[in-house]
């Protein structure tokens, strides 16, 4: 199975709550109520962020966290990757070349790049304003082709009517 970590899957929570109101500067105490994550977690998860370049920092009294730019123009793949790093379904596609004995060989590399590039791909195609928008539909690119009537059909009558 393809998971993200849970720090990845916490980091697009705490963008989204902060995209939801990207005026206001938010700490990591009132983030961590807001999205009832423990208050450490979201310390690092912030961090990261920051690292990134995907949230500002500002210190002081008066300090707190902020997007770095509009929500439009930050993916749900520049998230993952701040926390994550590079998105990779193999480790041979993630490492250096020569990180897999059987590199030189392998008949499947090639066609793990295309898979991996369509799933970075796909989860670069969705911004965070998408997930914040009070209903998300997925791009139409992106959705799985539908079955027509004929296939429907077909599936059917293949049934033994008894």
């Amino acid at each position: 199975m393809i998971r993200l970590s849970r720090l990845a899957d916490y980091a697009v929570v705490v963008m989204c709550q902060i995209a939801v109101e990207p005026e206001r500067l938010h700490t990591a105490p009132e983030l961590s109520c807001e999205v009832r994550l423990p208050a450490t977690t979201v310390s690092k998860v912030l961090k990261l962020l920051h690292r990134s370049g995907l949230v500002t920092s500002n210190r002081g009294a008066q300090g707190g966290y902020a997007i770095s730019r509009p929500a439009t123009a930050i993916s749900v793949a520049d998230i993952i990757s701040a926390v994550d790093g590079p998105i990779a379904l193999t480790d041979c596609i993630e490492e250096a070349p020569g990180a897999c004995d059987l590199e030189a060989i392998c008949p499947a590399r090639r066609n793990w790049q295309a898979i991996n590039d369509a799933v970075r791909g796909a989860l670069a195609g969705v911004s965070l304003a998408d997930l914040t928008a009070p209903v998300f539909l997925m791009p139409a690119a992106a959705n799985p082709p539908e079955l027509g009537k004929t296939a429907l059909a077909n599936a059917g009558a293949n049934r033994d009517p008894r």
